[in-house]
């Protein structure tokens, strides 16, 4: 039962349960993201390129064999992908960011005081 009880603890900690929503939206995102490169940026913008040449699918896309299409692909998915995470987590650390605060002015000590007063008499002295 031990055993069975640590596990219980470990798997309903609040870390796993939001790496475990982390994982499931990260899956979510990453389709919404190969949709986008796969049915907008390859048809928009690759198209052209595709065309010359004489491909239809990227995936078919190959020079001397190899085929770097799907690679292609991959590639500007990542760059999405990384560049989306690179403003979430500007956002967030925009919102977590504390405004600066004035420090509180220093606490000067007796000696510190009775000299303060002795600069500014004489400095009114010396005006008269």
């Amino acid at each position: 039962m031990g055993f069975v009880k640590e596990f219980k603890e470990f798997a309903f900690k609040g870390n796993v349960l939001d790496l475990a929503v982390g994982v499931i939206i990260g899956a979510a995102f990453s389709a919404i993201v190969k949709s986008f490169v796969d049915d907008i940026i390859t048809p928009l913008l690759l198209n052209p390129a595709l065309e010359k040449a004489n491909v239809k699918n990227i995936a078919e896309l190959s020079w001397g064999g190899v085929k770097y299409g799907n690679f292609l692909s991959s590639v500007i998915s990542f760059l999405i992908v990384a560049f989306v995470l690179f403003l979430l987590i500007k956002g967030v650390n925009s919102l977590n960011k504390k405004p600066e605060t004035a420090p509180p002015p220093p606490v000067l000590t007796e000696d510190q005081k009775l000299l303060t007063e002795i600069r500014d008499l004489l400095k009114t002295k010396n005006n008269i």
